[in-house]
């Protein structure tokens, strides 16, 4: 029977020990990380909730970020196979599932919302109505879509909720496959390889997005 890997409310605060997992998991120093969504049977974070203004002042929509590696490659080798066509295909002739998938938007600004009053941030106007992954009328992440599911549960985000089920040969959430999965060796990441910031966002904040160097895609943080 697969379980609900939706943290409980208790353990969504995330540890020193949990930042340096994160750390670990992307490749680079984590931050403005306020909560632990979702986590592995065995503690390990799945998901996390980014505060939706970073401490830099950038307004920053994509509030549930997918960080467990093999989740990730996981989700990967769909987008790969374009799955993310299928999906746009159907929810352009479904309007059954285009419903459910606005009512998942919905809930994704509803959840960052509540994030940000539990985090003392509050509203963040330069990024109201915007959710991530493509919502509320496409797919362009699924990361984004299956963190989001991890973090609600099943149920909310129906598209979020199928890229689950099609990675169940590499990972399901009833068994652990953190062993390995990231090095646990020497000092967590220094170097900063994050692409928070203003990517993506150059009409929000003022200013054009920077150039990633190709050299910082070998870190694996985003």
């Amino acid at each position: 029977m697969e379980e609900n890997t939706t943290a409980p409310e208790d353990s969504r605060q995330p540890s020193a020990h949990d930042l340096e997992v994160l750390s670990r998991q992307l490749g680079r120093p984590v931050r403005d990380v306020v909560e632990i969504p979702a986590r592995c049977v065995c503690g390990n974070p799945l998901v996390a909730a980014t505060a939706p203004r970073l401490s830099n002042g950038t307004p920053f929509p994509t509030t549930f970020y997918l960080t467990h590696p093999v989740i990730t490659s996981a989700v990967s080798r769909l987008e790969a196979a374009g799955l993310m066509n299928d999906m746009n295909e159907r929810l352009a002739a479904d309007e059954h599932l285009a419903a459910a998938y606005r009512s998942a938007h919905d809930h994704y600004l509803a959840a960052r919302w509540a994030i940000g009053e539990r985090s003392a941030i509050g509203p963040v106007p330069e990024i109201d109505g915007v959710s991530a992954g493509g919502m509320p009328t496409r797919v362009k992440c699924l990361h984004v879509l299956v963190g989001h599911s991890l973090a609600a549960g099943p149920g909310v985000n129906p598209l979020g909720d199928e890229a689950i089920a099609g990675i169940s040969e590499w990972w399901t959430a009833d068994r652990c496959y953190c062993d390995g999965a990231w090095d646990t060796t020497g000092d967590a990441p220094s170097r900063d390889l994050s692409r928070h910031g203003p990517q993506g966002l150059p009409e929000i904040v003022g200013r054009p997005a920077p150039v990633r160097k190709a050299a910082d895609t070998a870190g694996g943080g985003t």
